[in-house]
């Protein structure tokens, strides 16, 4: 019976990829997607994702600065928002090395540079809960607005970076799953 298991896992990852490759063969035949790429309007949304990208990311710093207990379970989640905020071209948003919070957009909004706020202090960034739990729930709210967004500014978004923002609102809708169920 292992042998069955092994040819149906083997035959559902060969679908997956012809189904793959077929969707990004299908929505790359656009007539100019290069101009579209590179329209304002695509600028625009770029620059608008990056942004986005960059307020959720000095959200999980706040969170973390008034939260330091969370740090092993939204230390990744935050190190996947600052990867959508450089896919977006967002430079600033690289995770700083060891770990830390970034120096770059975060900063700029108000977040704390990096390390946990002094004992009784609260981050000068986005409010925090002082409850873990509502603070974790806050997060995945803000994790679910902006993967609706996302979702809604596909229609309009030329085929790179519709996937592009496709793949960020999905890991958006999965980083709020994980949030909410920690919750729980």
């Amino acid at each position: 019976m292992p042998n069955a298991a092994y040819a149906r896992r083997r035959t559902l990852l060969a679908g997956a990829a012809l189904g793959g490759a077929a969707l990004l063969t299908g929505c790359s035949e656009d007539s100019g997607p290069d101009r579209a790429e590179h329209s304002s309007a695509a600028e625009r949304l770029r620059k608008r994702s990056a942004r986005d990208s960059a307020t959720l990311l000095a959200r999980y710093d706040a969170t973390l600065a008034a939260h330091p207990a969370l740090e092993s379970r939204l230390r990744p989640l935050r190190s996947e928002v600052a990867r959508h905020a450089e896919a977006f071209g967002d430079e600033r948003a690289a995770p700083s090395p060891g770990g830390g919070a970034s120096d770059g957009p975060a900063q700029d909004a108000g977040a704390p540079a990096s390390g946990p706020s002094p004992h009784g202090a609260r981050p000068s960034g986005p409010p925090v809960p002082e409850d873990e739990r509502a603070a974790r729930s806050a997060l995945a709210d803000a994790e679910r607005r902006l993967a609706d967004t996302r979702t809604k500014a596909l229609i309009a978004a030329p085929p790179e970076l519709a996937r592009l923002l496709a793949s960020v609102a999905a890991a958006g809708a999965v980083h709020a799953y994980l949030l909410a169920e920690r919750a729980g």
